[in-house]
């Protein structure tokens, strides 16, 4: 499972290394993660688990406050989460989740990268189905880590599969489950890397070269989008 989704991983990591907008993104998504659980990291998984990522990213603390403090005021208040769903390049299926502050601004905006590549958005939940979501953690595996032994572990904290690639350990479960096992990985005082919600391709789809040249000109243009703050394909 994870390994299907493994070359978007890294096209999209590449990408955000060199994106001058990966603040404001890493913001928003803080304030929002405060916003709906509480301005107390300890009490909320999801800001916790918000300024774990931002940290990973190098993002300044006084970046973070502010992103925290930003969810008690009126800017947070304007903020909405929609998705949108669509199918790109050689029939690649795209879905979006956005946080704006105009729908109509960013629906106009997402349908137009669409568009402009002979695709299109398509109703909203058609695609609900072809994605699994699930919570991916990514830690480090030390020398003394035993990953069968910790998978058995974790079963009853929600885990479903665990894998390493090249010393890097990736755990997933049920989204419902990312704030027990996150709480359980810090218990075990696992270092976690990064920690989100994910939507896994149910039949991942494979793609030549040329098809993926393509289609990563329309994710990027997607991705660059500042309303836009996570992206999803079916590629294999």
């Amino acid at each position: 499972m994870g390994r299907a989704f493994e070359y978007r991983r890294a096209a999209k990591e590449k990408r955000w290394d060199k994106m001058s907008k990966i603040f404001p993104k890493l913001a928003k998504t803080i304030t929002l993660a405060a916003k709906e659980g509480g301005i107390d990291p300890d009490m909320n998984p999801r800001l916790r688990t918000a300024i774990q990522n931002a940290k990973a990213q190098n993002m300044p603390k006084d970046n973070i406050d502010a992103a925290i403090k930003r969810s008690l005021g009126k800017e947070a208040d304007a903020y909405t989460e929609i998705n949108y769903e669509g199918k790109g390049p050689h029939g690649v299926l795209v879905y979006v989740e956005c946080a704006t502050d105009n729908t109509t601004r960013t629906v106009a905006n997402v349908k137009s990268y669409f568009n402009k590549v002979g695709g299109g958005l398509v109703p909203s939940g058609s695609l609900e189905f072809m994605f699994n979501r699930k919570a991916v953690f990514e830690f480090d595996k030390t020398g003394d880590m035993d990953i069968e032994e910790m998978e058995l572990e974790l079963i009853d904290f929600g885990l479903e599969e665990i894998e390493e690639d090249e010393g890097i350990v990736f755990a997933y479960a049920d989204y419902t489950n990312f704030g027990t096992l996150s709480k359980a990985f810090e218990e075990k005082g696992i270092d976690v890397k990064k920690a989100n919600l994910q939507r896994i391709p149910t039949s991942p789809v494979e793609f030549n070269e040329e098809q993926l040249v393509d289609i990563e000109k329309l994710l990027d243009k997607i991705e660059d989008d500042d309303d836009v703050q996570a992206v999803y394909t079916n590629i294999a």
